[in-house]
């Protein structure tokens, strides 16, 4: 299990524990703060992008301790770790209600944008989190889709996240002001700040998923969808009607890729049963 599981976990993948969701969490004046300043501050992502492609330009050797320290302070405020859709369904199990929100990185990156953020809350209507963003100037949180924070019943909330995975979008659960769990987003490439630190700067702010994906030889056909909509390039080679392969060390154990296909080759094991990747949580 990810280190998250281990400090807030008691045993069991940390985002499935419900006291991370607690409302009494957000009574905390360090969090509501930061809450405020992450919503109304959106420029200061793109401020931060700017500053890792400086780093980026700089030799390897001199910035390892560099990155090593932004992972963990981001660990201490705002992390992230990839989920598959069917632990997305057992968090809105204890959920008691879901609001959809327009994302904060597509917002800086890309503009208008379906809403692919969801705040998660044990409080009905969204609870003290839909407090705090109603009380602040961020109207891009309204997107161009609605007037308003939208509030979901469970089973529309999951069939959403389904339609991201055809989209090629991975699920992923966020802290703000770790252990309180804010939300689930639904990431990709270009939009997604957290993969592009992750994966193009090498700058790891999210952990990899509690599983990995295999394929099954004998029902693979050689198609190509896992390689085509897989969103971490965790699939070889990219040679027509060849076997799909997993690559452990590049796999985030996201699960889209079994949506793809079209001939039920691909699952999740745990993480622990393939040596290669056991221990590659970043």
């Amino acid at each position: 299990m990810c280190d998250f599981c281990h400090q807030h976990g008691e045993g069991k993948k940390w985002y499935l524990d419900a006291r991370n969701y607690s409302e009494d969490l957000l009574s905390d004046v360090r969090r509501r703060g930061f809450i405020e300043r992450f919503f109304t501050t959106p420029e200061r992502l793109t401020k931060g992008e700017r500053a890792l492609d400086k780093l980026d330009k700089i030799p390897p050797f001199f910035t390892r301790g560099i990155r090593r320290k932004i992972t963990k302070k981001q660990q201490a405020i705002h992390f992230g770790q990839v989920v598959p859709i069917e632990d997305v369904e057992r968090i809105l199990e204890f959920a008691t209600s879901v609001t959809r929100l327009a994302c904060v990185c597509r917002h800086v990156m890309l503009g208008p944008e379906h809403r692919y953020c969801y705040g998660i809350s044990l409080a009905p209507q969204g609870g003290e989190m839909v407090n705090i963003l109603k009380g602040i100037d961020a109207s891009y949180l309204l997107g161009p889709q609605a007037s308003g924070l939208e509030h979901l019943a469970k089973d529309e909330a999951l069939a959403m996240m389904r339609e991201c995975e055809n989209e090629g979008l991975c699920h992923s659960v966020w802290s703000f002001v770790t252990p309180f769990i804010g939300g689930i987003c639904n990431c990709s490439l270009p939009g997604c700040l957290a993969m592009r630190t992750s994966l193009l700067h090498r700058t790891p702010v999210m952990f990899r998923a509690e599983y990995v994906a295999v394929v099954y030889e004998d029902k693979c056909v050689g198609c190509g969808e896992c390689v085509k909509i897989c969103p971490f390039d965790a699939y070889r080679p990219h040679k027509r009607k060849a076997k799909a392969r997993v690559d452990p060390l590049r796999c985030y154990g996201c699960g889209i890729c079994r949506n793809a296909c079209p001939s039920d080759a691909i699952s999740l094991v745990d993480r622990s049963a393939v040596p290669a990747a056991a221990s590659l949580w970043l």
